[in-house]
């Protein structure tokens, strides 16, 4: 069986956002929560659960978004 990108759950203070899924995507999320439960043996209750870390796995493993907030971001300057 090869290794979900997707980890446990960790449990932190959520930000509530309404969000509209395609019902195909919706049955996908409801099948990888079954599959990541078979595999960490921790059971995911609510697949919309899933959806705060996939997308930030996906924005850390962006390159281009990567680069993009290294851009942005002020040069740090050490005090000692």
């Amino acid at each position: 069986m090869s290794k979900l990108k997707l980890g446990a759950i960790e449990d932190d203070k959520p930000v509530r956002l309404a969000v509209e899924l395609p019902a195909a995507l919706h049955r996908d999320l409801i099948a990888y929560a079954q599959t990541l439960g078979r595999e960490t043996g921790q059971s995911v209750a609510e697949p919309g659960k899933l959806i705060a870390p996939m997308l930030a796995r996906f924005m850390a493993t962006d390159r281009a978004f990567a680069k993009s907030r290294r851009g942005r971001q002020p040069p740090t300057t050490g005090n000692g």
